[in-house]
C-alpha cells in the first residue's frame, strides 16, 4: 500500500477515478467509529475526574448531586457548577476547536506543519492584548476576549494574503514562511510594548495559556459560534478531502476550490480565534491531533474532523488535569505541558518532510 505522503505527491497526476480509489484505500470507517464511541465514553469519565480533582477533592457522588440536584447553599456545589465545570467544558471545547482548525489547515494547504500557532493567530491575539493592556487598561474581560479574537483573525488573514501575494500563489512552504515571519514581527512588537509600558506580567499569564479563567459567561458567547463552525467544518469535510489530493484533482472532480478555500478559512478563523482568545497561546494541539487521527482513520476528512474534535478535547482536558497535579497545589501552564510533547513532534515532522523533499 502506498504511504499517505506518496499518495499526496502523486495525486496531481491521477484522474478522478484514481482519486476516488485513493480515498477509499485510506478511509478506515470502523476505526473511526470505535474512536468516536470510545472517545465519548472516555471524555465523560475524564470530565468527571477533572471536576472532582482540585485544591479541595470532591467525591463523584457530590459532583453528580451538584449537576442534577444543585443546592446553592452548599459551597461544594458552588465550586463545581461555577468554577470547575465551566473550566472543564471550556477546555474540551477549546481542544476540539484547535484540533479541527489544525486538521482543516493541513488538509486545505496540504501542509503537515500547519497549526494556529504557526500561522499567525497566536501572535495576532497577543499583539491585540498588548495594545489593550497598554492603551486601554481596565477593560472588562469580555472585551479582552473580543479584541484578541479580532487580532487572531487579522493575523491569520495577513499570513494568507502575504503567502498568496508571492509569484506562484499560496504554497505550503510560503504559508509557513509567511506565518513564521509575521508571528516573529508581531511577537517582537508585543514584547516591545510590554517592556515600554511595563505590562509584561499581564501578558505573561496569557502567553502561558490556561483554562482556569473560563466561566459560563465566556462559554455562552463562544458556544453558538464554535458549534456552528464545527458543524460547518463537517459539512466541508468531503471538499477538504478533495483539496488534500491537490487542486488539479479537486477541480477535475468538479470542486470550486476558490469558494471552498474561502469558506474553510472563515471556519478556521472562528475556531482558532475563539480558542486562542479564551485560553491564550496554547500551541501544538492543532499540529499533534490531526496527525495522530490520520494515522488511525486514514485521510478521509469526514472521519478526521469529528475524531480530531474528540481527541483534541481529550488532550486539553487531560493536560489541564495534569497541570493541577504536577506541582500541586500550584498550577502548571497547560501550554507548557503540551509543548513538551509538541516541540519534539514538530521537529520530527520537519525532519521527515525534509527527507521526503
Amino acid at each position: 500500500m502506498l504511504s499517505y505522503s506518496k499518495a499526496v505527491k502523486n495525486a496531481d497526476s491521477v484522474d478522478s477515478s484514481s482519486a476516488d480509489a485513493l480515498r477509499s484505500i485510506y478511509a478506515r470507517p470502523w476505526t473511526g467509529a470505535l474512536i468516536l464511541l470510545g472517545g465519548i465514553a472516555l471524555l465523560l469519565i475524564s470530565v468527571g475526574i477533572s471536576v472532582s480533582f482540585g485544591a479541595a477533592d470532591i467525591g463523584f457522588a457530590t459532583v453528580w448531586d451538584a449537576i442534577f440536584h444543585y443546592k446553592e447553599e452548599l459551597t461544594q456545589h458552588q465550586i463545581i457548577l461555577d468554577i470547575r465545570l465551566p473550566r472543564v467544558v471550556g477546555g474540551a471545547l477549546v481542544g476540539a476547536c484547535f484540533a479541527v482548525a489544525g486538521a482543516m489547515m493541513q488538509g486545505m494547504t496540504r501542509n503537515p506543519l500547519a497549526d494556529s500557532g504557526l500561522l499567525g493567530l497566536n501572535a495576532g491575539a497577543g499583539f491585540a492584548l498588548a495594545i489593550c493592556f497598554a492603551f486601554f487598561p481596565g477593560l472588562p474581560y469580555m472585551y479582552l476576549i473580543l479584541y484578541s479574537f479580532v487580532g487572531a483573525a487579522l493575523g491569520s488573514v495577513l499570513v494568507f494574503v502575504i503567502g498568496a501575494a508571492a509569484r506562484g500563489g499560496l504554497t505550503p512552504v510560503r504559508l509557513v514562511l509567511a506565518g513564521a515571519t509575521l508571528s516573529a514581527m508581531l511577537t517582537a512588537l508585543s514584547e516591545g510594548i510590554a517592556l515600554y509600558y511595563r505590562i509584561g506580567q499581564d501578558l505573561a499569564f496569557w502567553y502561558a495559556g490556561g483554562v482556569a479563567g473560563l466561566r459560563w459567561e465566556q462559554l455562552k458567547i463562544m458556544f453558538p459560534w464554535t458549534l456552528a463552525a464545527l458543524g460547518a467544518a463537517f459539512v466541508l469535510s468531503k471538499s477538504i478531502t478533495m483539496l488534500s489530493l491537490g487542486e488539479d484533482v479537486a477541480r477535475g472532480l468538479g470542486l470550486r476550490t476558490g469558494l471552498i478555500k474561502f469558506l474553510a478559512t472563515v471556519v478556521i478563523i472562528i475556531l482558532a480565534g475563539a480558542a486562542v482568545s479564551s485560553v491564550g497561546a496554547v500551541g501544538f494541539v492543532g499540529l499533534l491531533v490531526p496527525h495522530v487521527t490520520r494515522k488511525l482513520v486514514g485521510v478521509d476528512y469526514r472521519w478526521i474532523i469529528p475524531c480530531s474534535a474528540l481527541l483534541g478535547a481529550l488532550l486539553v482536558v487531560f493536560a489541564d488535569l495534569a497541570a493541577r497535579m504536577v506541582n500541586a497545589p500550584y498550577e502548571t501552564p497547560i501550554g507548557a505541558l503540551i509543548a513538551i510533547i509538541g516541540v519534539p513532534f514538530f521537529l520530527y515532522l520537519a525532519q521527515k518532510e525534509r527527507r521526503e523533499l
